[in-house]
């Protein structure tokens, strides 16, 4: 099963995936996780996604999508993958179905975690992230350690209440459409309600999946 996890930031779409991922048996393939791979690896596309990043410029979309292809093609993904953050525009969500259609693998779910903008204010300025692994924790105070890899909690810059709502802005602005492109032109897509505690919102998601 191919799942593309969408929603606001700080709607819990990493944690959620994490999840999912689980209970499907499959990975979770995340945008920053394949680049890093790549970069690490050394790979073509990873050669010339470091490229990119050493100039300061963002990945085209291109080499995100080749990478991501690359991370469909392998054994571990056979059986399907949880899509989170691939997916940040409609020109991105086209170029995805063009790269799965060359795979021969259809999408078959669209995930869309849903919040009021305030409450996902709160949420992130509560927050601390994992330094090396990204892991995001909320009530926990900067400068733990993460209980995934032991890594130090830092507070992002951006994730101060002001910074949070610029960002919620720019997601409206050009992500939110994804949303429409999908009902008019993907699979079935169903929403989820974030906001309530991580069981609760995981057995959502998990009704939505039907697993």
């Amino acid at each position: 099963m191919l799942v593309v996890l969408l929603g606001p930031p700080g709607a819990g779409k990493g944690t959620q995936g994490e999840l999912l991922a689980r209970a499907l048996g499959v990975p979770r393939i995340a945008t920053g996780d394949v680049l890093r791979t790549a970069v690490k690896a050394g790979t073509p596309m990873g050669l010339a996604a470091k490229a990119a990043m050493d100039r300061g410029d963002l990945v085209p979309d291109d080499v995100i999508l080749e990478i991501l292809r690359e991370s469909l093609a392998t054994p571990e993904a056979a059986n399907g993958a949880v899509l989170d953050g691939v997916v940040r525009t409609v020109p991105q969500a086209e170029g995805l179905a063009r790269t799965l259609a060359s795979l021969g693998r259809p999408l078959d779910l669209v995930l869309f975690f849903d919040a009021p903008a305030e409450a996902l204010v709160e949420r992130l300025s509560g927050r601390t992230t994992c330094d090396t692994c990204q892991t995001p924790y909320t009530g926990r105070a900067p400068g733990t350690r993460c209980d995934k890899c032991g890594g130090t909690l830092v507070r992002r810059a951006d994730d101060d209440p002001e910074s949070v709502r610029r960002r919620i802005v720019v997601y409206e602005e050009q992500t939110a459409p994804v949303l429409a492109w999908y009902r008019a032109n993907g699979p079935r897509v169903a929403m989820v309600d974030a906001i309530g505690a991580l069981d609760e919102v995981a057995a959502r998601a998990h009704r939505a999946l039907n697993v």
